[in-house]
C-alpha cells in the first residue's frame, strides 16, 4: 500500500497525503499554490477558462493534452505532470510564441479568458506543425470568449504555426527526457488508498487490484474521466465517498483493432479513440467531434459513458444501432452481454455489485450497409444532446430493407431501440412511400418527456423526421430535405 498521490507541477515533484478525493484541480492550482493564471468561469467544463494541460505516459511516450481544472480531481492525477501558462515564458520574462502570437494578433481584451486560449493552442502547437483552420476551431471549441469574436486568436494559431522556434526554447520540450524519467520513476503497482475520517480516496495499482476494491466497496464512486462526475462535486455537493480513480489503469486503456471491429478499453478517451473509429467507422468519428469541447474529449471515455448510464449518453446510440457488446469484469470473472441490454432502466444497469466495465466491442459495419447519426443540440458545438438518432441499415438486392437497427438518445429513461419501427420496416421497400408511413410506429416505441433542452412533442417530431433524413441521404434525395423541414 502507498499513502500519497505523487505528481509533476510545472517543474516541481508534488507528493500528497493528505488530500480530500474531491478536491479538484482547479482549487488546489488557485488556493494552495497561487497559481491564478488559470481561471474558474464556469465550474463545469464547458468554458475553457481554467485550461491546463497535462502529461502521462502512454506507450512509453510522454502526452500532453488539454483539460478543464475544474473538473479534474487531483487524485487522478498520479504520474502525470501538469502545466499552467505560468510555466510558458522564459525565466527572463520573454514570452512562449503562443503568447506573444496573442499580443501580436490582439487575442485578448477583458484577459480572463486568455490564459485559457493559450493553453489550448499550446496543446495545439505542441502536437500538430501545421494546423489547418478546421483544427485550429476544433481545438477551441472548448474556451468561450465574449470579446474577441475568435478571429484574432484563430490568427493568432496560424501565425505561431508558421515560425517555430528552436524546440529548445519551449520549456516542454527541453525537459522532455527528465520528465519521462520522473514520471517513470512515480509509476508504481501499489495501490494508493488515502484516508482520513469519513473521506477515501483509492488509486488501484492494476485492473485486478480494482476488481478487489470494488468487491470490498461495491457502493464506491467509479472516476475515469469525471466530466460527468465532476459536476455532482462542483454543481451539486455531493460527497462521493470512497472515490476509486481508473483513468491511469493501462489495461483499460487499450484499443485492439480486429478484423471485424473495435475492442476499446473503459479508459480510453474519446480523443484517442478518434484516429481508429474514423479510419473505421467515419460517421460514429463526427459525433466524437461535436462531443463537448477538446478538454472533454481529452479527459472523458466511452467506457465511462457507458457505464454512467444517462439516458443522453451519446455514444450508446450509435453503439447500440452497431450490435456492440460491453464486457464486465469483477473478482468473479468476466462476462459480456449486448449493449443494448446493459441498460435496464433510469439510473439502472445490468451490472451486479463490484462489476465495472472493462471494455466494449463495436463491430464495424458491412461495406454495403448505410450507417448514420444525428445529435440535435441548440448550439452545434459543445452542447448536451437534446434528441441523438443512429442508424444502421442493410438492403437486400430488391432494395428492400433486409435489416435495421434505429437507436436513440433522449426519448426515454435509458438509450433505446425503435423495436415497432424496425419491424415494420424489414422486408418493405426502401422508398418514401414506406418511411413517411412508419414514422407514426414511433410513438409505440418513445414517450418522451419535456424539459429545459426540449418539450416532448419537438422530440417525437425530431424523431420522426430523423428517419426521414436518413432515408433521403441513403436514398441520393438529400436535395430534397427542404421538403420535410417542418413534416407534422
Amino acid at each position: 500500500m502507498n499513502d500519497s498521490i505523487r505528481f509533476i507541477l510545472n517543474g516541481e515533484d508534488i507528493s500528497l497525503s493528505n488530500l480530500r478525493p474531491t478536491e479538484t484541480l482547479l482549487d488546489f492550482l488557485r488556493l494552495k499554490r497561487r497559481l491564478t493564471g488559470t481561471k474558474e468561469g464556469c465550474a463545469e467544463g464547458d468554458c475553457g477558462a481554467c485550461t491546463v494541460l497535462v502529461g502521462r505516459l502512454i506507450d512509453g511516450g510522454l502526452h500532453y493534452e488539454s483539460v478543464n481544472a475544474c473538473i479534474r480531481f487531483v487524485g487522478s492525477l498520479h504520474a502525470t505532470h501538469v502545466v499552467t501558462v505560468e510555466h510558458l515564458a522564459a525565466q527572463n520574462g520573454t514570452l512562449h510564441p503562443v503568447q506573444q502570437a496573442m499580443v501580436d494578433c490582439h487575442g485578448s481584451q477583458c484577459g480572463f479568458c486568455t490564459p485559457g486560449f493559450v493553453m489550448s493552442l499550446y496543446g495545439l502547437w505542441l502536437t500538430t506543425e501545421k494546423p489547418g483552420r478546421a483544427q485550429i476551431e476544433k481545438s477551441l471549441q472548448g474556451n468561450l470568449c465574449r470579446c474577441t469574436g475568435y478571429e484574432p486568436i484563430v490568427k493568432a494559431a496560424e501565425q505561431v504555426s508558421e515560425k517555430r522556434p528552436s524546440a529548445l526554447f519551449d520549456p516542454l520540450e527541453k525537459t522532455r527526457a527528465d520528465i519521462i524519467a520522473r514520471l517513470w520513476a512515480m509509476q508504481s503497482a501499489d495501490t494508493i488508498t488515502i484516508a482520513e475520517g469519513e473521506d477515501r480516496l483509492i488509486v488501484p495499482g492494476s485492473v485486478a487490484a480494482l476488481a478487489q476494491v470494488l468487491a470490498d466497496e461495491p457502493k464506491a464512486t467509479v472516476v475515469a474521466g469525471s466530466t460527468d462526475v465532476g459536476l455532482w462535486v462542483t454543481k451539486q455537493m455531493r460527497s462521493l465517498n470512497p472515490v476509486v480513480f481508473i483513468n491511469h489503469l493501462s489495461d483499460l486503456q487499450k484499443i485492439t483493432v480486429e478484423d471485424t471491429g473495435l475492442t476499446i478499453g473503459a479508459g480510453v478517451t474519446y480523443s484517442r479513440a478518434f484516429t481508429a473509429i474514423a479510419e473505421k467507422i467515419p460517421a460514429l468519428a463526427g459525433l466524437i467531434n461535436r462531443i463537448g469541447g477538446e478538454q472533454v474529449r481529452n479527459m472523458g471515455t466511452i467506457g465511462g459513458n457507458i457505464a454512467n448510464g444517462s439516458p443522453i449518453g451519446d455514444s450508446p446510440p450509435p453503439l447500440i444501432a452497431l450490435g456492440a457488446t460491453v464486457k464486465l469484469r469483477s473478482v468473479a470473472g468476466t462476462r459480456s452481454l449486448p449493449l443494448e441490454d446493459f441498460f435496464i432502466d433510469y439510473g439502472k444497469q445490468d451490472r451486479n455489485p463490484g462489476e465495472f466495465v472493462e471494455s466494449v466491442f463495436v463491430p464495424y459495419p458491412a461495406a454495403s450497409a448505410h450507417f448514420a447519426v444525428y445529435k440535435i443540440t441548440k448550439r452545434r458545438d459543445e452542447d448536451i444532446t437534446a434528441v441523438l438518432g443512429a442508424f444502421h441499415l442493410t438492403l437486400d438486392d430488391a432494395d428492400k430493407v433486409a435489416d435495421i437497427r434505429i437507436a436513440f438518445g433522449g426519448m426515454a429513461g435509458t438509450p433505446k431501440r425503435a423495436r415497432t419501427v424496425e419491424a415494420e420496416l424489414i422486408g418493405k421497400p426502401w422508398m418514401e412511400a414506406t418511411v413517411t408511413a412508419v414514422r407514426a410506429a414511433f410513438d409505440a416505441d418513445y414517450k418522451p418527456l419535456t424539459d429545459w433542452r426540449a418539450t416532448a412533442e419537438y422530440r417525437q417530431l425530431t424523431a420522426k423526421n430523423l428517419l426521414i433524413r436518413f432515408y433521403l441521404e441513403t436514398s441520393g434525395a438529400s436535395q430534397e430535405l427542404k421538403r420535410f423541414e417542418v413534416l407534422a
